[in-house]
Protein backbone atom coordinates (compact mmCIF):
# COMPACT_ATOMS: atom_id res chain seq x y z
CA UNK A 1 0.00 0.00 0.00
CA UNK A 2 1.70 3.17 -0.76
CA UNK A 3 2.26 5.96 1.44
CA UNK A 4 1.69 9.23 -0.94
CA UNK A 5 -1.19 10.92 0.35
CA UNK A 6 -4.67 11.07 -1.76
CA UNK A 7 -7.97 12.96 -1.62
CA UNK A 8 -8.73 9.85 -0.07
CA UNK A 9 -6.37 9.23 2.60
CA UNK A 10 -7.60 10.07 6.38
CA UNK A 11 -5.89 13.04 8.34
CA UNK A 12 -5.35 13.70 11.45
CA UNK A 13 -4.85 17.09 12.87
CA UNK A 14 -2.27 18.58 15.74
CA UNK A 15 -5.70 19.15 18.23
CA UNK A 16 -6.62 15.80 16.91
CA UNK A 17 -9.75 16.13 14.80
CA UNK A 18 -9.76 13.34 12.87
CA UNK A 19 -10.72 13.93 9.22
CA UNK A 20 -11.68 11.31 6.44
CA UNK A 21 -10.71 12.70 3.82
CA UNK A 22 -8.73 15.53 2.56
CA UNK A 23 -11.14 17.71 0.88
CA UNK A 24 -12.09 21.04 2.60
CA UNK A 25 -15.60 22.75 2.05
CA UNK A 26 -13.48 26.47 1.78
CA UNK A 27 -14.82 29.39 3.25
CA UNK A 28 -17.55 31.57 1.32
CA UNK A 29 -20.02 34.38 2.53
CA UNK A 30 -23.30 33.23 2.38
CA UNK A 31 -25.56 36.16 3.74
CA UNK A 32 -28.45 33.96 5.12
CA UNK A 33 -28.12 34.89 8.54
CA UNK A 34 -31.27 36.75 10.22
CA UNK A 35 -31.24 40.54 10.90
CA UNK A 36 -30.42 39.66 14.58
CA UNK A 37 -26.93 38.07 13.47
CA UNK A 38 -29.12 34.32 14.13
CA UNK A 39 -28.07 31.51 11.85
CA UNK A 40 -31.88 29.72 11.30
CA UNK A 41 -33.02 27.06 9.08
CA UNK A 42 -31.82 28.28 5.79
CA UNK A 43 -28.05 27.81 6.97
CA UNK A 44 -29.16 24.51 8.69
CA UNK A 45 -29.81 23.15 5.15
CA UNK A 46 -27.26 24.69 3.64
CA UNK A 47 -24.51 22.82 5.81
CA UNK A 48 -26.66 19.55 6.04
CA UNK A 49 -26.32 19.27 2.10
CA UNK A 50 -23.13 20.42 2.30
CA UNK A 51 -22.02 17.95 4.82
CA UNK A 52 -23.97 14.92 2.61
CA UNK A 53 -21.88 15.88 -0.40
CA UNK A 54 -19.08 14.60 1.59
CA UNK A 55 -16.07 16.83 2.82
CA UNK A 56 -14.27 16.08 5.54
CA UNK A 57 -14.16 19.67 7.09
CA UNK A 58 -16.69 22.14 6.65
CA UNK A 59 -15.50 26.04 7.09
CA UNK A 60 -18.03 28.33 7.30
CA UNK A 61 -18.55 32.42 6.09
CA UNK A 62 -17.65 35.22 7.82
CA UNK A 63 -18.99 34.88 11.58
CA UNK A 64 -18.51 37.85 12.99
CA UNK A 65 -17.20 38.91 15.81
CA UNK A 66 -18.54 42.12 16.39
CA UNK A 67 -22.09 43.38 15.83
CA UNK A 68 -21.23 46.37 14.93
CA UNK A 69 -18.62 45.47 11.73
CA UNK A 70 -20.11 43.63 9.31
CA UNK A 71 -18.38 42.30 5.98
CA UNK A 72 -22.29 41.46 4.73
CA UNK A 73 -25.48 42.13 6.22
CA UNK A 74 -26.47 38.51 6.00
CA UNK A 75 -23.27 37.59 8.51
CA UNK A 76 -23.91 35.24 11.59
CA UNK A 77 -22.66 36.94 14.70
CA UNK A 78 -21.68 34.96 17.41
CA UNK A 79 -20.74 37.20 20.55
CA UNK A 80 -22.26 37.13 24.16
CA UNK A 81 -25.76 38.28 22.96
CA UNK A 82 -25.84 35.76 20.67
CA UNK A 83 -28.61 32.99 20.58
CA UNK A 84 -26.45 30.17 21.46
CA UNK A 85 -28.74 27.74 20.63
CA UNK A 86 -29.60 28.41 17.10
CA UNK A 87 -25.38 28.25 16.62
CA UNK A 88 -26.06 24.30 18.18
CA UNK A 89 -28.11 23.46 15.37
CA UNK A 90 -26.35 25.17 12.42
CA UNK A 91 -22.84 22.99 14.00
CA UNK A 92 -24.87 19.81 14.17
CA UNK A 93 -26.23 20.09 11.09
CA UNK A 94 -22.21 20.69 9.62
CA UNK A 95 -21.57 17.37 11.93
CA UNK A 96 -24.63 15.86 10.46
CA UNK A 97 -22.65 13.04 7.79
CA UNK A 98 -19.68 12.92 9.55
CA UNK A 99 -17.91 16.27 8.21
CA UNK A 100 -16.19 18.56 10.69
CA UNK A 101 -17.07 22.01 11.55
CA UNK A 102 -15.04 24.96 11.35
CA UNK A 103 -16.54 28.67 12.00
CA UNK A 104 -14.25 31.11 9.99
CA UNK A 105 -14.25 34.28 12.67
CA UNK A 106 -13.81 37.70 11.26
CA UNK A 107 -13.50 41.51 11.84
CA UNK A 108 -13.82 43.30 8.13
CA UNK A 109 -11.74 46.39 9.38
CA UNK A 110 -12.36 48.87 6.58
CA UNK A 111 -14.30 46.69 4.33
CA UNK A 112 -17.70 46.95 5.21
CA UNK A 113 -20.61 48.65 3.55
CA UNK A 114 -20.86 52.07 4.47
CA UNK A 115 -24.70 51.13 5.01
CA UNK A 116 -23.80 49.07 7.66
CA UNK A 117 -20.27 51.18 9.20
CA UNK A 118 -20.30 54.87 7.55
CA UNK A 119 -16.82 55.09 9.45
CA UNK A 120 -15.33 51.81 9.62
CA UNK A 121 -12.11 50.90 11.56
CA UNK A 122 -8.64 50.22 9.92
CA UNK A 123 -5.07 50.20 11.75
CA UNK A 124 -4.37 53.61 10.59
CA UNK A 125 -6.97 56.86 8.72
CA UNK A 126 -6.91 56.19 5.11
CA UNK A 127 -8.90 56.39 2.09
CA UNK A 128 -11.79 54.39 1.67
CA UNK A 129 -11.58 51.06 0.10
CA UNK A 130 -12.31 51.36 -3.90
CA UNK A 131 -15.30 49.39 -4.63
CA UNK A 132 -18.30 51.08 -6.16
CA UNK A 133 -18.53 53.62 -3.73
CA UNK A 134 -19.15 51.35 -1.45
CA UNK A 135 -16.74 51.63 1.77
CA UNK A 136 -16.99 54.40 4.02
CA UNK A 137 -13.11 56.51 5.13
CA UNK A 138 -11.96 54.30 8.05
CA UNK A 139 -10.52 55.94 10.94
CA UNK A 140 -7.19 54.63 13.06
CA UNK A 141 -8.37 52.22 15.83
CA UNK A 142 -7.18 53.30 18.97
CA UNK A 143 -5.22 50.56 21.11
CA UNK A 144 -8.29 50.02 23.23
CA UNK A 145 -10.05 49.11 20.26
CA UNK A 146 -7.12 46.96 19.40
CA UNK A 147 -7.16 44.80 22.94
CA UNK A 148 -11.08 45.00 22.58
CA UNK A 149 -11.11 42.99 18.82
CA UNK A 150 -8.46 40.48 20.41
CA UNK A 151 -11.10 39.64 23.40
CA UNK A 152 -13.97 39.77 20.88
CA UNK A 153 -11.89 37.47 18.43
CA UNK A 154 -11.13 34.91 21.95
CA UNK A 155 -15.17 35.18 23.13
CA UNK A 156 -16.05 34.21 19.61
CA UNK A 157 -13.70 31.25 19.59
CA UNK A 158 -14.88 30.52 23.38
CA UNK A 159 -18.40 30.74 22.57
CA UNK A 160 -17.82 28.31 19.33
CA UNK A 161 -16.87 25.49 21.06
CA UNK A 162 -19.61 25.61 23.88
CA UNK A 163 -22.12 25.53 20.44
CA UNK A 164 -19.89 22.29 19.49
CA UNK A 165 -18.13 23.52 16.59
CA UNK A 166 -14.75 21.62 16.17
CA UNK A 167 -12.66 24.83 15.97
CA UNK A 168 -12.60 28.17 14.17
CA UNK A 169 -10.33 29.80 11.78
CA UNK A 170 -9.18 33.50 12.32
CA UNK A 171 -9.26 35.16 9.01
CA UNK A 172 -6.35 37.09 8.08
CA UNK A 173 -6.80 37.41 4.12
CA UNK A 174 -8.68 38.82 1.78
CA UNK A 175 -8.17 42.27 3.00
CA UNK A 176 -10.35 42.04 6.31
CA UNK A 177 -9.01 44.09 9.75
CA UNK A 178 -6.37 41.76 10.43
CA UNK A 179 -4.69 41.12 6.66
CA UNK A 180 -4.64 45.08 7.07
CA UNK A 181 -2.55 44.81 10.07
CA UNK A 182 -0.35 43.06 7.86
CA UNK A 183 -0.26 45.08 5.15
CA UNK A 184 2.23 48.24 5.26
CA UNK A 185 -0.39 49.99 2.69
CA UNK A 186 -2.81 49.91 5.37
CA UNK A 187 -0.91 50.29 8.61
CA UNK A 188 1.03 52.88 8.51
CA UNK A 189 0.88 53.30 12.31
CA UNK A 190 4.10 54.29 14.64
CA UNK A 191 3.42 52.49 17.64
CA UNK A 192 3.51 48.38 18.78
CA UNK A 193 1.11 47.40 15.96
CA UNK A 194 2.67 48.78 13.15
CA UNK A 195 6.11 49.24 11.46
CA UNK A 196 8.56 46.50 11.31
CA UNK A 197 6.57 42.95 10.04
CA UNK A 198 6.75 41.41 13.41
CA UNK A 199 4.83 44.28 14.99
CA UNK A 200 2.35 44.26 11.82
CA UNK A 201 1.51 40.24 12.89
CA UNK A 202 1.42 41.19 16.30
CA UNK A 203 -2.66 41.31 16.18
CA UNK A 204 -2.14 38.05 14.32
CA UNK A 205 -0.33 36.31 17.01
CA UNK A 206 -1.89 38.08 20.06
CA UNK A 207 -5.70 36.93 18.33
CA UNK A 208 -3.96 33.50 18.20
CA UNK A 209 -2.93 33.32 21.48
CA UNK A 210 -6.11 34.50 23.16
CA UNK A 211 -8.22 32.19 21.14
CA UNK A 212 -6.12 29.70 22.65
CA UNK A 213 -6.04 30.25 26.38
CA UNK A 214 -10.26 30.79 26.17
CA UNK A 215 -10.45 27.26 24.78
CA UNK A 216 -8.50 23.64 24.44
CA UNK A 217 -5.94 22.19 22.91
CA UNK A 218 -8.63 19.47 21.62
CA UNK A 219 -10.26 22.93 20.26
CA UNK A 220 -8.94 23.64 16.06
CA UNK A 221 -7.36 26.53 15.87
CA UNK A 222 -6.75 27.40 11.99
CA UNK A 223 -5.25 30.75 10.22
CA UNK A 224 -6.59 31.41 6.80
CA UNK A 225 -3.32 33.84 4.80
CA UNK A 226 -2.81 35.34 2.38
CA UNK A 227 0.06 34.68 -0.01
CA UNK A 228 0.06 38.31 -1.12
CA UNK A 229 -2.28 41.15 -1.51
CA UNK A 230 -1.57 41.17 -5.34
CA UNK A 231 -1.05 44.94 -4.64
CA UNK A 232 2.56 46.99 -5.53
CA UNK A 233 4.07 47.68 -2.31
CA UNK A 234 1.73 45.90 0.09
CA UNK A 235 1.91 42.25 1.73
CA UNK A 236 4.05 40.06 -0.55
CA UNK A 237 5.26 36.42 -0.34
CA UNK A 238 8.57 37.38 1.71
CA UNK A 239 6.46 38.67 4.39
CA UNK A 240 3.73 35.75 4.13
CA UNK A 241 6.76 33.37 4.66
CA UNK A 242 8.11 35.31 7.78
CA UNK A 243 4.08 35.38 9.45
CA UNK A 244 4.46 31.44 9.07
CA UNK A 245 7.52 31.23 10.78
CA UNK A 246 6.29 33.38 13.54
CA UNK A 247 2.83 31.14 13.30
CA UNK A 248 5.01 27.73 13.85
CA UNK A 249 5.59 28.47 17.38
CA UNK A 250 1.55 29.05 18.07
CA UNK A 251 0.44 25.67 18.06
CA UNK A 252 -1.85 26.54 15.57
CA UNK A 253 -3.80 23.11 13.66
CA UNK A 254 -3.79 24.22 10.03
CA UNK A 255 -2.90 27.33 7.67
CA UNK A 256 -4.92 28.04 4.78
CA UNK A 257 -3.55 30.06 1.68
CA UNK A 258 -5.24 32.32 -0.33
CA UNK A 259 -4.73 35.56 -1.84
CA UNK A 260 -6.01 39.27 -2.70
CA UNK A 261 -8.58 41.81 -1.08
CA UNK A 262 -11.42 44.11 -2.01
CA UNK A 263 -8.76 46.29 -4.14
CA UNK A 264 -7.18 43.70 -6.16
CA UNK A 265 -9.62 42.44 -8.76
CA UNK A 266 -8.51 38.65 -9.71
CA UNK A 267 -10.14 37.61 -5.89
CA UNK A 268 -13.32 38.53 -8.11
CA UNK A 269 -12.24 36.46 -11.18
CA UNK A 270 -11.31 39.93 -13.81
CA UNK A 271 -8.50 41.68 -14.62
CA UNK A 272 -6.93 44.78 -12.37
CA UNK A 273 -8.22 47.15 -15.66
CA UNK A 274 -11.84 45.13 -15.23
CA UNK A 275 -12.29 43.24 -17.59
CA UNK A 276 -12.14 39.11 -17.63
CA UNK A 277 -9.43 37.22 -16.67
CA UNK A 278 -7.75 34.97 -19.88
CA UNK A 279 -9.47 31.72 -19.93
CA UNK A 280 -5.65 29.84 -19.25
CA UNK A 281 -5.64 32.22 -16.29
CA UNK A 282 -8.81 31.31 -15.25
CA UNK A 283 -8.56 27.47 -16.07
CA UNK A 284 -4.83 27.28 -13.93
CA UNK A 285 -4.50 24.47 -11.42
CA UNK A 286 -3.88 25.57 -8.00
CA UNK A 287 -4.07 29.59 -8.07
CA UNK A 288 -1.60 29.59 -4.58
CA UNK A 289 0.33 25.80 -5.45
CA UNK A 290 3.72 27.20 -6.17
CA UNK A 291 3.81 29.54 -3.11
CA UNK A 292 2.44 26.46 -0.92
CA UNK A 293 5.81 24.99 -2.04
CA UNK A 294 7.51 27.45 -0.89
CA UNK A 295 5.50 27.60 2.47
CA UNK A 296 6.01 24.12 2.91
CA UNK A 297 9.42 24.62 3.73
CA UNK A 298 8.58 26.97 6.66
CA UNK A 299 5.21 25.78 7.92
CA UNK A 300 4.90 23.62 11.26
CA UNK A 301 1.72 22.46 10.57
CA UNK A 302 -1.06 21.42 8.04
CA UNK A 303 -1.26 23.69 4.75
CA UNK A 304 -4.46 24.11 3.17
CA UNK A 305 -4.51 25.30 0.03
CA UNK A 306 -7.91 27.06 -1.67
CA UNK A 307 -7.94 28.41 -5.13
CA UNK A 308 -7.96 26.54 -8.54
CA UNK A 309 -7.97 23.48 -7.90
CA UNK A 310 -10.78 21.27 -10.13
CA UNK A 311 -9.59 18.13 -11.10
CA UNK A 312 -8.58 15.01 -9.31
CA UNK A 313 -4.97 14.29 -10.96
CA UNK A 314 -4.48 17.56 -9.98
CA UNK A 315 -5.48 17.31 -6.15
CA UNK A 316 -3.85 14.00 -5.52
CA UNK A 317 -0.44 15.31 -7.47
CA UNK A 318 -0.42 18.46 -5.00
CA UNK A 319 -0.82 16.32 -2.23
CA UNK A 320 1.38 13.43 -3.63
CA UNK A 321 4.20 16.28 -3.99
CA UNK A 322 3.65 16.88 -0.28
CA UNK A 323 3.37 20.95 -1.19
CA UNK A 324 -0.29 20.71 0.71
CA UNK A 325 -2.09 18.21 3.11
CA UNK A 326 -5.36 19.46 2.17
CA UNK A 327 -7.40 20.59 -0.85
CA UNK A 328 -10.06 23.89 -0.42
CA UNK A 329 -13.21 23.80 -2.77
CA UNK A 330 -15.50 26.71 -2.98
CA UNK A 331 -17.18 28.10 -5.99
CA UNK A 332 -17.76 24.14 -7.58
CA UNK A 333 -19.93 23.39 -4.44
CA UNK A 334 -22.25 26.01 -5.40
CA UNK A 335 -23.37 24.09 -7.89
CA UNK A 336 -22.13 20.61 -7.53
CA UNK A 337 -22.15 19.74 -3.34
CA UNK A 338 -21.41 16.43 -3.59
CA UNK A 339 -18.49 17.20 -5.82
CA UNK A 340 -16.21 15.87 -2.46
CA UNK A 341 -18.02 12.45 -2.36
CA UNK A 342 -17.92 11.93 -6.29
CA UNK A 343 -14.42 13.27 -6.48
CA UNK A 344 -13.12 10.74 -3.45
CA UNK A 345 -15.32 7.45 -4.85
CA UNK A 346 -13.65 8.17 -8.39
CA UNK A 347 -17.44 8.49 -10.11
CA UNK A 348 -15.88 11.78 -11.65
CA UNK A 349 -12.30 13.25 -12.03
CA UNK A 350 -13.11 16.97 -12.36
CA UNK A 351 -15.17 19.57 -11.11
CA UNK A 352 -17.80 21.04 -13.64
CA UNK A 353 -16.92 23.45 -16.21
CA UNK A 354 -19.59 26.09 -14.95
CA UNK A 355 -18.98 30.02 -15.22
CA UNK A 356 -21.17 32.50 -14.39
CA UNK A 357 -22.72 35.09 -16.82
CA UNK A 358 -20.87 38.51 -16.40
CA UNK A 359 -23.06 41.51 -15.58
CA UNK A 360 -22.36 42.85 -18.55
CA UNK A 361 -21.42 46.59 -17.60
CA UNK A 362 -17.91 46.42 -16.42
CA UNK A 363 -17.75 48.48 -13.45
CA UNK A 364 -20.67 46.01 -11.89
CA UNK A 365 -18.65 42.55 -13.09
CA UNK A 366 -16.71 42.43 -10.13
CA UNK A 367 -20.10 41.39 -8.31
CA UNK A 368 -21.48 39.34 -11.24
CA UNK A 369 -19.82 35.99 -9.76
CA UNK A 370 -20.35 36.05 -5.80
CA UNK A 371 -24.03 37.66 -6.27
CA UNK A 372 -24.50 34.42 -8.57
CA UNK A 373 -23.14 32.06 -6.77
CA UNK A 374 -24.76 33.61 -3.37
CA UNK A 375 -27.94 33.46 -5.25
CA UNK A 376 -27.37 29.18 -5.68
CA UNK A 377 -26.59 29.17 -1.70
CA UNK A 378 -29.95 30.75 -0.88
CA UNK A 379 -31.33 28.09 -3.41
CA UNK A 380 -29.96 25.66 -1.46
CA UNK A 381 -31.21 27.37 1.70
CA UNK A 382 -34.46 27.18 0.87
CA UNK A 383 -33.92 23.15 0.03
CA UNK A 384 -34.05 24.07 -3.80
CA UNK A 385 -31.40 22.48 -6.27
CA UNK A 386 -28.49 24.88 -7.54
CA UNK A 387 -29.75 26.45 -11.17
CA UNK A 388 -26.52 26.58 -13.37
CA UNK A 389 -29.05 28.64 -15.95
CA UNK A 390 -29.40 31.26 -13.78
CA UNK A 391 -28.83 34.90 -15.34
CA UNK A 392 -26.03 37.05 -13.42
CA UNK A 393 -28.04 40.69 -13.87
CA UNK A 394 -30.71 40.03 -11.01
CA UNK A 395 -28.63 37.91 -8.60
CA UNK A 396 -26.04 41.35 -8.76
CA UNK A 397 -28.56 43.57 -8.07
CA UNK A 398 -29.76 41.72 -4.98
CA UNK A 399 -27.06 41.41 -4.25
CA UNK A 400 -26.17 45.49 -4.07
CA UNK A 401 -29.96 45.65 -2.58
CA UNK A 402 -29.39 43.51 0.01
CA UNK A 403 -26.69 45.92 2.03
CA UNK A 404 -28.03 48.90 1.01
CA UNK A 405 -31.78 47.40 2.16
CA UNK A 406 -30.78 45.85 5.38
CA UNK A 407 -28.05 47.45 6.07
CA UNK A 408 -29.39 50.72 8.13
CA UNK A 409 -31.56 47.90 10.29
CA UNK A 410 -28.19 45.78 10.82
CA UNK A 411 -26.62 49.28 11.80
CA UNK A 412 -29.03 50.14 14.65
CA UNK A 413 -29.42 46.54 16.28
CA UNK A 414 -25.39 46.19 16.14
CA UNK A 415 -25.11 49.91 17.81
CA UNK A 416 -27.63 48.42 20.43
CA UNK A 417 -25.91 45.45 21.14
CA UNK A 418 -22.54 46.59 21.27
Amino acid sequence: MSDTPTIATPLTLPSGLRLANRLVKASMSEGLARDDGRPDARLERLYTRWSEGGAAMLLTGNVMIDARYLEHCGNPILDARADLEAFRRWARAGKSHGSAMIAQISHPGRQVSRFVAPTPLAPSDGPAVKLMAAFGRPRAMTEAEIEDAIERFARTSSLAREAGFDGVEIHAAHGYLVSQFLSPLVNRRGDRWGGALENRARLLVEIVRACRRATTRDFTIGVKLNSADFQRGGFDEDDAVKVIELLGGEGIDFLELSGGNYESMALFGVAEDGAPLRASTRAREAYFLDFARTARAHARMPVLLTGGMRTRQGMDEALGSGAVDLVGLARPLCVSPDLPRELVSGRVDRAPAIEPPPFGVRALDPLAAPAWYGAQLARMGRGEAPDPSMGARLAALRYVANDALRGPRRRRAGLARA
